[in-house]
């Protein structure tokens, strides 16, 4: 494995943006949490109308739950970008070992990959979006 390029002023940069990420994240997951449980279909004395209305919420309910698992995920990435931290492995592409370059991870700073593997790594994962939608 190559060494790290990070300077300490970088690693510290890329922590406080994990842990401002990281905040805007649990509150988010906490707010959609909030809003499930207070949906009109949660609420038996509250139903919502018809057909169409009924559909609609369906579809919100979707999407609430597609955007929960997605900023699931990237607390996911950000705890493990936390351990490689701990490590001393941060910075480094788990996949071939080169230093990824300050700039990726300043845009993305859970980034576990260089971006030559990244792209091998979502050629052989496509991720589709999912949404399951209750009937």
């Amino acid at each position: 494995m190559t060494d790290s390029i990070l300077t300490k002023a970088h690693q510290a940069a890329l922590a406080a943006q994990l842990d401002a990420r990281e905040s805007e994240l649990r509150a988010q997951v906490r707010a959609v949490a909030n809003e499930t449980a207070e949906t009109p279909t949660h609420d038996p004395h509250v139903q919502v109308g018809d057909i169409g209305e009924q559909g609609e919420e369906r579809i919100r309910g979707a999407m609430r739950h597609a955007e929960q698992e997605r900023d699931i995920d990237e607390l996911r990435q950000i705890a493990q970008a936390r351990g490689r931290m701990r490590e001393g492995s941060y910075g480094l592409c788990i996949d071939c070992g080169t230093a990824i370059p300050f700039a990726r991870l300043e845009a993305l700073p859970f980034s576990a990959r260089c971006v030559p593997c990244q792209r091998v790594f979502e050629e052989a994962h496509p991720f589709g979006i999912r949404i399951a939608i209750a009937p």
